[in-house]
């Protein structure tokens, strides 16, 4: 089971013995959802404690824990079954941007990975995220069954992390020839000069959306929905470009 991250707002006097809105937001939205937290902060005076984790984990919290305020997963599909299932607010929902999976590589690319089907190479050692707790790992084996690769890359599949986050250590530090992450990742600092970017093509790819809903237990939904609107502006939009999330369907 992964580590939740939670980080809470604790240092500003006028956020002082406020209700602060929790919101669970996937593992790999880290970098921007750190820095929006900060700015929504500092603009409206409302604290935010953000609970980070694999979507598949955080979906589960919310159906256990009935309590929360805002729900952001990896990929739509999570979204979607909170909706159906009772836990997540269709009205005012928000599409933020988009999550593109690429193949990350150690720097230098060892192994020689240039596409997919090198994934299924004797000896090559691949990172795949645990599909029941990450939505990266749901959509890596949703990539690789779509091009009939699935059966010959699990067996070279060497580790299943439940974060995104993860995938990112064992390419960077050499661990595994290569795993199936999320492009954004490629530009975090800790991974600037560890790592390098295999393209996966639009036709062998599955792109997804990020969405952002109210939890249906927030007992402070209007200032939920107020952070789903900031982070949804063109002033939030522009957060998300600049930690390499498109704003705008890739083609």
């Amino acid at each position: 089971m992964a580590v939740l991250l939670m980080m809470g707002s604790f240092g500003a006097p006028a956020l002082a013995g406020q209700q602060p809105l929790t919101v669970y937001a996937g593992a790999g939205l880290m970098k921007p959802m750190d820095e929006l937290k900060t700015q929504f902060e500092a603009r409206y005076k409302i604290p935010v404690q953000l609970i980070y984790g694999g979507s598949g984990e955080l979906f589960g919290m919310i159906a256990t824990r009935k309590a929360g305020d805002v729900f952001i997963p990896g990929a739509d599909k999570y979204n979607k079954d909170a909706v159906k299932q009772g836990l997540a607010r269709a009205e005012g929902q928000k599409l933020l941007c988009y999550h593109v999976p690429v193949i990350l590589v150690p720097a230098g690319n060892p192994a020689k990975i240039q596409s997919l089907r090198d994934l299924a190479r004797p000896g090559v050692r691949v990172a795949l995220a645990d599909a029941k707790a990450a939505a990266i790992g749901k959509v890596g084996n949703e990539i690789l069954t779509k091009n009939n690769l699935m059966e010959t890359v699990a067996k070279n599949t060497v580790v299943r992390p439940s974060t995104t986050n993860q995938l990112l250590i064992y390419a960077a530090t050499g661990q595994v020839d290569a795993c199936i992450a999320w492009e954004d990742q490629a530009i975090w600092g800790q991974a600037r000069g560890k790592v390098d970017i295999v393209q996966i093509p639009a036709a062998q790819n599955s792109i997804k959306t990020i969405p952002a809903s109210v939890v249906t237990y927030s007992q402070q939904a209007d200032r939920a929905q107020a952070f789903i609107d900031y982070i949804a502006s063109p002033e939030g939009k522009a957060l998300w470009r600049k930690w390499g999330f498109p704003v705008a369907r890739p083609e």
